[in-house]
């Protein structure tokens, strides 16, 4: 029992490191006349198709110089940056003129696996100083004619480096590819092709500390904003007029429901009973598959926390832009830290609906999210490694991930279901369970479970769903996300909302004598999660321009886990406000 607090430690000191950004070989990003500043070559790919990114020296470039690679952190392996040294060098406030960086004749397979890249619209990315840069490899020409065999290819074999410095630090890089230095790569035949490259310094007064602000304007833009404020308050109107509407009627009913109840009392004991009081001896008669229940409730609101968490860091500026590694590291270790969360909760949970078999409760919550990721996980890495993409995890990041799951998230599992279990505490029913349950009702077919879920989780995405073509085009596409406060207010309207309707439709189902709402509360509440997963389908189709095999099924695989990630959350927090609301108009009137 002495270890897990020095592996939280290390786990701590890994993810302070894992944050970092992309950093110059531990310079300070202060540079003398002539000094080498590091430029690194990261990754080519197809524009439309995000996830699936190859090595820069897996095309057929040339270097003059060894290529080495640079060490990464984990977030930046698992986001796929694979950086290497890159064949230009452009020392700090050293000018040049069509230099040549490296000279190469290219075989006719070469130079059909450009022409196949360059028809693909194949990008490249780079970092020089910590600043990304990117750059297309070439154009097609079409001069109208429709048949591809007939198109002319042309490779960019020259780019101008256009920096901006402040004092003895880097501000801004700008490349361009020069439209007048082509190589026709359109026929089948061996090419020499000369790299060239020219270099040009300008001052600047931009300080160093908001170097990184130009990357953040494009989704701060006065139309983008508008459109954001647009969306939220769109959301609230919304969300204030149906919660609003659904408040009054709720309130109303429940207050009738209450003096008619209370005169009913006074009147006549042997009155019999109807409506939602009438269910008084079976509203708390503990579901069906409790374990399930408890496991999905312990999953559900750890991802809930690490939701939370996720978006304190956004908001103190950890996730500036292109340090997207950041994000995938702070996922992976919150979600590891948080783990004690989800075994207590569950373990606790299970025992109050007097559950026996705590130790298969507590690995069942332990493998109710990650089981289905890492199938997922698998199938695509397998995907990745088919294709020699960057998405492909190396052996040794996955032998990380695994000892982080041995030895921080299950340890932390393990004794918060035991802390859960140890807790003892019992339910909390307001009213004595009968013996022999209640039959229920028929029930109308808009009054059953699918339809409900559709109900239930229509208006949440409603209030949301502006917002998620952002994030859409952020996560799948080359647009920046920053506007991290705006996401805040949209995520806490999602939450309450979803807290409102569930509570609303639980309270109809009780009203029409179905006592069975445990489970219901959990599937209208994460049934947002349906449609989100509905809008990947629209926004593929209609919104995208992704293409093949990899592409497709890393964007449906990872979707499915994300979006099952916000059925469990989302279904936690649905089940807390109606479980809530129950114990408390049960707990109003009088019980016998």
């Amino acid at each position: 029992m002495e270890k897990p607090p020095s592996l939280l430690l290390l786990l701590l000191v890994f993810f302070i490191y894992g944050i970092s950004p992309v950093i110059s070989d531990g310079s300070d990003h202060r540079y003398k006349v002539g000094d080498d500043v590091p430029l690194y070559a990261n990754k080519v790919g197809p524009f439309h198709n995000p996830s699936e990114t190859y090595r820069y020296f897996d095309l057929p470039f040339c270097s003059s110089a060894p290529v080495k690679e640079k060490k990464e952190a984990l977030g930046e392996v698992l986001n796929g940056d694979r950086l290497v040294t890159a064949p230009y060098r452009l020392e700090f406030l050293g000018e040049k003129d069509s230099q040549v960086a490296c000279r190469k004749r290219l075989s006719r397979e070469e130079v059909s696996q450009f022409r196949n890249v360059i028809s693909k619209d194949y990008y490249f990315q780079m970092y020089y100083d910590d600043l990304p840069i990117w750059g297309f490899l070439g154009k097609v020409v079409k001069d109208g004619k429709s048949d591809p065999s007939e198109y002319n290819y042309y490779l960019f074999n020259h780019l101008q480096f256009e920096i901006f410095y402040n004092k003895d630090r880097v501000i801004e890089i700008i490349v361009r590819t020069d439209q007048s230095f082509l190589v026709d790569l359109t026929e089948d035949k061996e090419v020499e092709v000369d790299f060239t490259y020219t270099v040009r310094w300008k001052e600047t007064e931009i300080p160093f500390e908001k170097r990184m602000e130009k990357y953040s304007l494009a989704s701060s833009m006065p139309h983008h904003l508008e459109i954001h404020w647009f969306s939220i308050i769109n959301s609230c109107v919304t969300v204030l007029l149906l919660t609003g509407f659904l408040a009054t009627i709720l309130m109303r009913v429940l207050k009738n429901d209450f003096v008619k109840y209370s005169h009913d009392e006074e009147a006549a004991d042997d009155q019999e009973e109807t409506g939602w009081k009438l269910l008084h001896g079976d509203v708390f008669r503990f579901p069906k598959h409790k374990s399930l229940l408890a496991a999905a409730l312990g999953s559900g609101t750890q991802l809930f926390t690490l939701a939370v968490f996720i978006f304190m860091l956004a908001l103190v500026g950890v996730f500036y832009p292109y340090n997207r590694g950041a994000l995938f590291t702070a996922l992976v270790v919150i979600y590891a830290l948080t783990s004690g969360i989800a075994g207590y909760t569950a373990s606790s949970f299970y025992c109050q609906l007097e559950g026996t078999n705590w130790v298969r409760n507590v690995m069942l919550t332990g493998s109710l999210f990650c089981g289905p990721l890492l199938l997922t996980f698998s199938f695509l890495n397998t995907v990745a490694i088919a294709y020699q993409a960057t998405a492909a995890l190396p052996f040794g990041t996955i032998v990380v991930i695994f000892l982080i799951w041995a030895l921080v998230t299950s340890p932390l599992l393990i004794l918060g279901g035991i802390a859960g279990k140890n807790r003892k505490s019992e339910f909390q029913a307001p009213c004595r369970t009968t013996k022999y349950p209640r039959e229920i009702p028929p029930m109308r077919w808009y009054r059953r479970t699918l339809p409900q879920m559709a109900m239930a989780g229509f208006l949440p995405f409603s209030a949301i769903y502006i917002e998620l073509y952002y994030i859409f085009a952020s996560v799948w596409g080359h647009r920046i996300y920053t506007i991290y406060s705006i996401l805040s207010i949209v995520f806490l309207i999602l939450v309450i909302v979803t807290a409102f309707i569930t509570v609303a439709l639980t309270y109809f189902q009780l009203a029409a004598e179905d006592h069975e709402w445990w489970w219901r509360s959990l599937l209208c509440g994460g049934s947002t999660g349906v449609f989100v997963y509905a809008y990947c389908l629209y926004y593929y189709y209609a919104r995208s321009d992704m293409t093949g095999f990899m592409q497709t099924s890393f964007f449906f695989g990872y979707m499915a886990c994300i979006c099952y990630g916000f059925f469990l959350m989302l279904g936690a927090v649905g089940f807390r406000a109606s479980l809530f609301f129950v114990r408390h108009i049960y707990r109003s009137i009088k019980c016998e």
